[in-house]
């Protein structure tokens, strides 16, 4: 097939979007993906946390495992000892990376179609003069 033809045939198969409605779909696009980075932003800086936490405690886990530290949890602030508190810590910080490695990949995807719709309708950035 000639690329003509594939164009063509492209555009035949691509929903014919009003303006307005290629207008939304892209705002809606761009805001999603905003959304997703600013969670990934939030998550690592959280991950950041407890990695410098967890280095303090380390030391103090070093020292005695016993020493007692306070830990919040869901609002209440509860006495644990290190050696308790730090293998919680390393659980919670992994989760997170898991996460934050969950919604890059998202992000990627998302936006892979959000570089598809802009290449499928000819969107191209307004220059400013």
């Amino acid at each position: 097939m000639s690329s003509t033809a594939a164009s063509k045939a492209k555009a035949k198969a691509a929903p014919q979007l009003s303006d307005q409605e290629i207008s939304q779909n892209y705002n809606r696009m761009q805001n999603d993906l905003q959304a997703l980075a600013g969670k990934i932003g939030e998550l690592e800086q959280e991950s950041d946390e407890h990695s410098l936490v967890l280095t303090t405690l380390n030391e103090a886990l070093a020292e005695d495992p016993d020493r007692k530290c306070f830990r919040l949890i869901g609002g209440v602030l509860v006495e644990r000892t290190v050696k308790d508190v730090v293998p919680a810590l390393q659980g919670n910080r992994d989760n997170i990376k898991k996460v934050v490695d969950s919604l890059a990949e998202q992000y990627r995807t998302k936006e892979e179609e959000f570089d598809s719709f802009k290449r499928e309708y000819n969107i191209r950035p307004a220059t400013r003069t």
